[in-house]
């Protein structure tokens, strides 16, 4: 065996893996099947590296001993699969190939056919290099998944989902399937609609999440439930985002935050211990306060320092206007102090320029000098404004500090956006460090100021920590807990309502009222009247989670058959235009325009 491939039963095509072709084989007749990866005519010999999944092996075509094969041989271009066989023989000394496997051997064909006459491939399959569009990748997947890199990203996502079954089940979870076809429900995303031919203008809704039918699993009394979810959102697209997608499900009951986090810090040590990467337990914790205040963001990057500090009190009273009166008007200044760099004057305006894209009114830069600042609003500073800000952020002669006076989340937002892509461009990131740690202490609700209501911060589902006051919804903590991966969330949970009285009360505070509550999720409170025990539970985005590993910045790259950034698959040219029959027969009229609601 090698890397785990069992042995093979003998047939037609062959009876041992490309990567099995090892020195043990030495003087044993084999027979192998595969893709040609490499072709190499010598004139008199014909050298073929023949590829499957468990990696390559040269096989040699020599007139006097292929017979037949020998012209096969002449004829054989990239990706033409065939069948040989032969001995396997070791290489002399200066001929070892140590990027090889199978490198000390090769095997001697004595006889070979053909399978398949491939044509040329619009890209070379050996190489993976920039010289081949994501786009070109996606209209010929079937040929980029035959790369090495994207073989191993799919084996190793199939590594990370063994192991979490493997865990789970050893913790008593059931794995239950859920339905993919089923009701609208407010889970932060628009929904995909499904038109029922059955039942004329009625709609399934595909799922965002489980969320529902995994409480009600918890009230049916399984305990311990867990599935490698298919979830859908018609979301804009980014790197970490499809809108189909993978996530592992878990719920429990009678657990409250503590016992949650227990058992997925070990899932966690468990799966990814499997793939070469060690946690340390207890995972550090941060409350959600702490993680804006300090990092600009629920999910922040721990491998780097570079920390945000509030600097409202060192210019309440500045006589710089635009400090001042924004502080008067409920602003919050907030520093970085980006170190010591060599930033030309148009670098330090070309963060002016990002921080305004991001939303901020505008930011200001200072760079430290031995009598105070040079800034564009240093002459507006009393030196001991000047002093007191570079006391609070640690500041040195020749750091580069950056400021943003505005509201209290979008000053934290910008500057934690600055400081991510600074992380970055500095090198200032540890690209072999692996930082997980958990947020909690999450507020329950947040403020949505263009629809002007409040909004869940996770789901409508989740429990209030302590008593809810319906009155202050924006008074209300949530038990709630998310896992952070070097700048990227890979999972989050809570604790649910088992209370249909406070769940009721919830629905109330984001503007669902009574009837609205009955119709939607009547089934819900109905359920939770019968015996609902406390429960909890948490979803990883499985995608993001083998991206990590894999050490890619997409997602698409760990997916099998994905979506590009505009949502469309170049592969099967999906979504496209269905049949007039097939509309008429769901009573659906199509009318051309359209766009965005």
């Amino acid at each position: 065996m090698s890397d785990g491939f069992p042995a093979l039963r003998a047939n037609e095509y062959r009876d041992t893996w490309c990567g099995q072709a090892l020195p043990d084989r030495v003087d044993t007749e084999v027979r192998v099947a595969g893709w040609v990866h490499r072709r190499r005519d010598h004139g008199g010999l014909v050298f073929i590296d023949l590829r499957d999944r468990t990696g390559l092996v040269q096989l040699v075509f020599n007139p006097d001993e292929a017979g037949d094969a020998f012209e096969l041989g002449h004829k054989l271009r990239s990706e033409d699969v065939i069948t040989a066989a032969g001995p396997v023989v070791r290489r002399s000394p200066e001929t070892v190939n140590d990027q090889m496997s199978t490198g000390e051997v090769e095997v001697r064909v004595a006889g070979a056919r053909m399978l398949s006459d491939a044509d040329t491939p619009p890209f070379e399959i050996e190489s993976f290099s920039g010289e081949v569009s994501e786009e070109m990748r996606l209209r010929y997947r079937y040929l980029d998944l035959r790369r090495t890199w994207m073989r191993e990203a799919l084996e190793l996502r199939h590594k990370v989902a063994s192991a979490m079954r493997e865990f789970l089940s050893g913790e008593g979870f059931v794995e239950i399937e859920t339905p993919v076809l089923t009701r609208s429900t407010p889970e932060g995303a628009r929904d995909f609609l499904v038109p029922s031919r059955l039942q004329p203008g009625s709609f399934y809704a595909l799922p965002q999440s489980p969320q529902l039918f995994k409480q009600l699993l918890m009230i049916c009394g399984f305990e311990r439930y867990f599935q490698i979810a298919r979830c859908f959102r018609d979301e804009d697209l980014r790197a970490d985002r499809q809108p189909d997608f993978t996530q592992l499900d878990i719920e429990m009951s009678f657990v409250d935050t503590g016992d949650v986090i227990d058992l997925n810090e070990r899932l966690l040590a468990f799966v990814l211990g499997r793939c070469g990467v060690e946690v340390s337990l207890p995972m550090r914790k941060i409350p959600y306060d702490e993680a804006i205040e300090r990092y600009g963001t629920d999910k922040p990057d721990l491998r780097f320092e570079l920390e945000l500090h509030e600097l409202t009190d060192v210019f309440r009273h500045s006589e710089f206007n635009a400090f001042r009166q924004a502080i008067e008007g409920g602003a919050v200044v907030r520093g970085l102090n980006a170190g010591a760099s060599e930033m030309s004057r148009a670098d330090l305006d070309g963060l002016v320029a990002e921080a305004t894209d991001l939303g901020a009114r505008g930011l200001v830069w200072a760079v430290v000098e031995a009598n105070g600042w040079r800034s564009p609003v240093a002459k507006f500073l009393s030196a001991e404004e000047i002093s007191q800000a570079n006391e609070a952020l640690a500041a040195g002669e020749g750091d580069v500090l950056l400021i943003v006076a505005d509201e209290p989340l979008l000053s934290a937002e910008v500057l934690g956006e600055l400081r991510r892509r600074l992380g970055d461009q500095l090198g200032l990131i540890d690209r072999e460090a692996n930082e997980l740690a958990w947020v909690v202490d999450w507020p329950l609700f947040g403020w949505n100021a263009t629809e002007e209501r409040w909004d869940p911060q996770n789901h409508p589902f989740t429990s209030p920590d302590g008593e809810f006051d319906a009155r202050d919804p924006g008074a209300a903590r949530a038990k709630a807990y998310d896992v952070v991966w070097n700048g990227w969330e890979i999972g989050g949970g809570s604790i649910r309502i088992n209370d249909p009285g406070v769940q009721r009360e919830v629905f109330e505070a984001i503007g669902i009222d009574e009837q609205e509550a009955e119709d939607r999720f009547g089934f819900l409170l109905e359920a939770l009247r019968y015996g609902a025990p406390p429960h909890g539970g948490i979803a990883y985005g499985l995608d993001r989670m083998v991206a990590l590993l894999h050490r890619t910045e997409s997602i698409r790259d760990v997916i099998a058959f994905p979506k590009t950034a505009s949502g469309t698959d170049p592969l099967t040219g999906a979504p496209a235009p269905v049949d007039e029959r097939q509309l008429r027969q769901l009573g659906i009229s199509v009318r051309s325009g359209g766009g965005k609601g």
